[in-house]
């Protein structure tokens, strides 16, 4: 594995697993037991995801078991909107998450959308950060201009911006806009949640097959190969072997601008300008 210094010293795997709409508590606690043991050292969950208590007790098991060490790992979650309107209910929010982890810390807090009073959140998250409750601060879904104003108005500079990232979305703007800031960009979906035939597309079929990898493996690596970090997602073992054996071959130059040119300029997997799912989001209730 290979690893990214955050701007605050802290450092990264440049790949991690995801445990998004994983909801039954023991099928995620097998899956994220089973990442673990297959290698990963950062897993990605968020309170909105409702099953940090499950990603817990498998880190505990893994621990427990001898597979790896609180140390190594590094664990992620995310302040959900509802609890992000000021910097008390936030900072309480950490503390709940931090319970249902059965941790004394976590490694990243992220705000999880751009929405609700971010500012007062992120306050909240700097708090959290300044007493030892996390280890580093970033955001998600924040789009180039809400990063930047964030990042002109806060002490406290995020480490990370989770944004969906893939072949046919490749935000390259966005990207060179972290880039100022020293702010690591993660894709989100990394493999497109499948969609746009991505596990056979020709082109990238036709690279993978120079190297032994498939399409899937070769959408990773173009990520990583270009400064993202990632966090696949799979309840397959097979799958998950797959999408962290990518650190053994390097794409050229010229296979990336061929990756890049698939770029659609937009999402098809969820439009954050859409009236309706704002509001939807701003009410979506995680604690009933």
């Amino acid at each position: 594995m290979e690893y990214f210094t955050l701007n605050n010293g802290v450092k990264t795997p440049k790949e991690g697993f995801g445990v998004f709409q994983i909801p039954d508590p023991a099928q995620c606690e097998e899956v994220t037991y089973n990442a673990i043991k297959t290698g990963y050292r950062l897993i990605d969950t968020a309170a909105a995801y409702m099953n940090e208590e499950a990603v817990g007790k498998a880190v505990k098991r893994a621990i427990a078991d001898g597979l790896t060490t609180r140390d190594e790992l590094f664990i992620t979650t995310k302040v959900w909107v509802q609890d992000m309107t000021d910097e008390q209910t936030t900072y309480d929010a950490i503390k709940t998450s931090l319970q249902k982890l059965d941790l004394e810390y976590v490694d990243l807090i992220l705000i999880h959308q751009a929405m609700k009073d971010y500012f007062a959140a992120y306050r909240g998250m700097e708090r959290a950060y300044r007493d030892g409750l996390v280890r580093a601060v970033g955001v998600a879904n924040f789009f180039p201009e809400m990063l930047t104003n964030l990042c002109e108005n806060v002490e406290v500079m995020p480490v990370l911006n989770q944004v969906e990232l893939h072949p046919f979305f490749t935000q390259e703007a966005a990207i060179e806009n972290m880039k100022k800031y020293h702010i690591v960009p993660q894709a989100w979906a990394p493999l497109a949640e499948g969609k746009h035939g991505i596990f056979t597309d020709p082109e990238l079929s036709a690279i993978g097959k120079k190297y032994g990898k498939t399409a899937a493996q070769v959408a990773l690596r173009w990520n990583v190969q270009r400064g993202v970090s990632i966090i696949p997602k799979s309840t397959h073992v097979e799958r998950m072997e797959q999408n962290i054996d990518i650190w053994d071959f390097e794409l050229t130059e010229e296979e990336m601008k061929t990756i890049a040119a698939k770029d659609l300029g937009h999402s098809e997997i969820i439009n954050h300008y859409d009236p309706e799912l704002v509001r939807a989001l701003n009410r979506m209730n995680i604690h009933d």
